[in-house]
């Protein structure tokens, strides 16, 4: 049924392009508000693409004889029998929800479709504890943060209904997509079939279906959300309590990971003291003795960080309950007492990105905030971002000295400047990266002089000590002052080798 249900997707021109271009931008940012009419409207003469529309994307019941023409020559009887539809008084309705992706980064993909329950709304109801969820936010913001450079083996932890293995499928040889929940991989099993895709599919918690095998590289969205230890929805909780989830996953997937090879992953820390980067460094710490006989890269990116009531009334109204209600006024309560006896003030979300080095390599690890706007994918900035990390790693100590370096063209100097008698005086500088996550440093005026000399031509050494010469300081003082700087802007893609 399932062949024959692709052919009717491709053959009713059932794809993220054509969709768009049926709905048009207006109907589509109400839909997206979700208004259904102006979709409904637009759709109601367009086709076989608009009867789709209608059954799959907006949900309406649609005559019996109007969706078996859509869906020919998928069966429309075996479509009920599968659990993808329902049949009543003549007209059929979706019992999934079945909409098409894409990803404008791989060229020349063939289209995919995603096979999820339905969305929880008035309509649906809350969801269930085996709800499989489709195309969410936290999926694509982790499809989009996913490095992309060719691999020949991939492992999703956590599939769901494989988002993340179908955006892999661009650049991963082989790629074993696991879950501890046979309903969210029997959805994936099918959303893989749609795609015409050849993917090994694997039941068990955690890490345990691949135990002892290693992978080029890794990805994961988990249960992360941070609650009280049981398992409501599957798809969210995890049954560790806390942060157990995060915290099991960045310590155990080093040892699961090829030397050079990448883990994602989305993650959730618990903030209970000024310095959120605690749990997590704890966690690395861990993680590096996975590692071994190699070293660890990590970078821990805060995108996020909510108050225990904000984030128990985003999860309650994720999974369909009003924080109002009698039960969510109960669940509230459970979940805040569970947070205020851990002493937790804040839950920090973001990206975890682990590489496991050679043996000769410590590794490095950075902890960054990065609430700040960003827009681009993150993931060619976490590609640069190993990368940085590994041409200073061969540069260790003084030897970064030795290094020529540039400010790049998309780094600009920013002047704060207060107006005295004499005229405007400069009272501050700060080196601004104009692209990416647009980073932001304070530097001084030696470091604005040492900036300007980076222009690829001259060692470091060399400037430092030109510099320590004008202005009458110790060539190895600056230079010891000068190398932390330098490797931070290094780090952020603000000086880059010559």
């Amino acid at each position: 049924m399932w062949r024959g249900l692709r052919t009717a997707l491709a053959d009713g021109d059932f794809t993220v392009d054509r969709v768009a271009g049926l709905l048009g931008p207006t109907a589509r940012a109400a839909l997206d508000r979700g208004e259904t009419t102006p979709a409904r409207r637009a759709a109601r003469d367009a086709g076989t693409a608009g009867t789709l529309v209608r059954l799959f994307l907006l949900g309406d019941a649609v005559p019996r004889a109007e969706a078996a023409a859509a869906l020919d020559p998928a069966d429309l009887d075996e479509a009920v029998v599968a659990g993808l539809l329902t049949a009543r008084d003549g007209q059929v309705a979706a019992a999934l929800d079945l909409r098409p992706h894409g990803d404008a980064a791989i060229p020349d993909a063939a289209p995919w479709w995603v096979l999820s329950d339905l969305e929880v709304g008035p309509a649906t109801g809350t969801a269930g504890r085996e709800h499989v969820l489709g195309t969410g936010a936290a999926s694509l913001s982790l499809a989009r943060a996913t490095v992309r450079r060719p691999v020949g083996t991939l492992l999703d932890v956590g599939t769901g209904c494989g988002v993340q293995a179908l955006h892999a499928s661009g650049h991963a040889e082989q790629i074993t997509a696991t879950d501890v929940s046979e309903r969210a991989l029997d959805m994936a099993r099918v959303t893989f079939a749609l795609c015409g895709l050849d993917v090994e599919v694997l039941p068990g918690p955690w890490l345990e279906p691949v135990a002892g095998r290693r992978f080029d590289q890794i990805v994961s969205n988990p249960p992360f959300v941070p609650g009280p230890p049981q398992v409501d929805h599957v798809y969210r909780d995890s049954g560790l309590g806390g942060d157990g989830a995060s915290a099991l996953l960045v310590g155990a997937l080093p040892a699961h990971l090829t030397e050079g090879g990448v883990a994602q992953l989305l993650a959730s820390w618990l903030i209970t003291s000024e310095d959120w980067t605690e749990r997590p460094r704890t966690w690395l710490a861990e993680a590096g003795h996975a590692a071994a006989p190699g070293g660890l890269d990590a970078w821990v990116v805060q995108r996020d960080v909510a108050d225990p009531a904000l984030h128990v009334g985003t999860w309650l109204r994720d999974a369909g309950v009003d924080p109002a209600s009698p039960e969510g006024a109960a669940l509230s309560e459970r979940w805040l007492d569970f947070l205020a006896a851990q002493g937790v003030h804040a839950i920090g979300f973001g990206f975890v990105t682990l590489r496991r080095t050679a043996p000769d390599v410590a590794g490095t690890v950075v902890c960054e905030d990065l609430r700040q706007s960003h827009d681009d994918p993150l993931g060619p900035e976490i590609e640069a971002w190993l990368d940085r990390t590994a041409w200073l790693a061969q540069h260790p100590g003084d030897a970064l000295l030795d290094a020529r370096l540039r400010v790049p063209d998309t780094v600009a100097l920013e002047r704060g400047l207060v107006g005295t008698d004499e005229g405007w005086e400069p009272v501050a500088a700060t080196l601004v990266r104009l692209d990416g996550p647009q980073w932001r440093h304070d530097v001084d005026e030696l470091g604005v002089a040492l900036l300007a000399g980076c222009r690829g031509h001259l060692p470091l050494r060399d400037l430092v000590e030109l510099l320590a010469v004008a202005h009458g300081r110790d060539p190895d003082e600056l230079a010891a002052a000068a190398l932390p700087v330098v490797r931070d802007l290094v780090h952020h893609g603000m000086l880059v080798p010559a």
